[in-house]
């Protein structure tokens, strides 16, 4: 492994992921709140929950109550009147309907008068949830479409219409009060529908497209949801004021100033990244092929969340995946590396944010006897990745606005 290669990728995440955590970015959607005499309750869901809901009630001084659930081993202290929960994901679970409930009880019989501060990051749609059908089935069928390769607007598309919270059900069940949502994006464009499945935004997709979808992907659904299906949720509501905060384009942007602050000269690609992880990995390899002979230090930057087909029963997750697979085009190329991490610091269901590769990964794997093309067919990038230190571990971070791959080509000063 090139050691500075490495440090500088290191160097590079970091300073992304701090430039996109989310206390900066309340503080800013806060300035439009005003929440007058009424109570003020606090619903807080996502990756980057339980760090919205605490500077939110830093900056407030105070809220009448509130519930906040996360992912687990993301809850890093008690907040004042705030009831911190930890769920499954990417996967519902137990946990993600208690602490739907115990939120759906806090704004049960409000008034006009009160206000709901509905904080709302990635990950959502799985920690925030009601299912209008058996929970076991409902997981059933989140895991068909993670294996099945399906975008998250497809996933979205139809959990939304499985749940009494999801496209809008939850800015009705706060009805009359009013409901000011601070979004901390991370689907690509910012659909506010689509993020978390849109709790409190009107939905624009159609039962149509659900059907579709459940073609699409030869889907197994009961009778029950497909007649869910067939429902159509909210179109308007008029209780709801929505504030977006940090997004992808932060995050490549930030991405971009470290990489020129260490003497590379970076190229956005695409902040939209929207495809097979492998494919995205092989295409960052081939840029660098492209651009091996060149004299200065470059750094191409891709923002945006891949997809992986599950062909294995192996270990790893999108970014894992996305790296290893940048492996062979890179291999042998001096000062060449790979690499992509998820902004929340978890890829997949795994401890690691991402994974990274150079020049030297291949050689590495094969000296270890393993095969770079059973790894990924078994879908193990993470023990793929660990066997050669190429895991990206940052822990939790406290933010979620997608992921980051960047192919670094660096030159030695003369």
């Amino acid at each position: 492994m090139d050691k500075n290669l490495r440090q500088d990728a290191e160097r590079i995440i970091s300073d992304s992921i701090k430039a996109v955590l989310p206390d900066e970015a309340v503080l800013r959607a806060l300035k439009d709140f005003s929440p007058g005499k009424g109570r003020v309750l606090l619903a807080a869901a996502g990756k980057a929950a339980w760090q919205m809901a605490r500077a939110a009630v830093e900056a407030l001084g105070h809220v009448d109550g509130g519930v906040a659930v996360t992912k687990y081993g993301h809850i890093m202290g008690e907040i004042p009147n705030v009831s911190c929960w930890e769920a499954g994901h990417p996967v519902p679970d137990g946990n993600s309907f208690a602490a739907t409930d115990r939120v759906l009880s806090m704004v049960r019989g409000l008034s006009k008068e009160d206000n709901v501060l509905f904080l709302l990051s990635g990950g959502g749609s799985a920690l925030f949830e009601k299912p209008l059908i058996p929970g076991d089935e409902l997981q059933d069928i989140t895991r068909q479409l993670l294996a099945c390769g399906a975008d998250i607007t497809e996933i979205n598309t139809i959990r939304k219409r499985l749940s009494a919270v999801k496209g809008g059900r939850f800015a009705q069940a706060c009805s009359p009060a009013r409901v000011f949502s601070i979004v901390l994006s991370d689907i690509i464009g910012d659909p506010l529908d689509m993020i978390a499945s849109g709790p409190a935004c009107p939905d624009s997709s159609t039962c149509a497209q659900a059907m579709a979808i459940v073609e699409k992907y030869s889907l197994s659904l009961s009778p029950a949801a497909l007649s869910l299906l067939g429902k159509e949720t909210p179109k308007a509501l008029n209780n709801v004021t929505t504030r977006i905060t940090g997004s992808v384009r932060e995050l490549c942007a930030a991405a971009a100033d470290s990489c020129r602050s260490l003497g590379y000269q970076p190229v956005l690609l695409t902040d939209r990244l929207d495809c097979e992880a492998r494919e995205a990995g092989r295409f960052l390899a081939a840029v660098l092929c492209s651009h091996a002979g060149d004299s200065r230090s470059l750094a191409f930057i891709a923002g945006g969340e891949t997809v992986v087909h599950l062909t294995g029963s192996g270990l790893g997750g999108r970014n894992q995946e996305l790296a290893l697979a940048a492996a062979l085009g890179i291999s042998g190329i001096d000062g060449a590396a790979v690499f992509s991490v998820g902004s929340d610091g978890t890829d997949g269901p795994t401890d690691a944010a991402g994974g990274y590769v150079d020049g030297d990964t291949l050689g590495e794997l094969t000296t270890k006897g393993l095969d770079l093309s059973a790894i990924l067919k078994d879908n193990d990038a993470y023990n793929g990745l660990k066997a050669v230190g190429g895991l990206i571990i940052t822990g939790p971070t406290g933010t979620n606005v997608n992921d980051v791959s960047v192919a670094l080509l660096r030159r030695a000063v003369e």
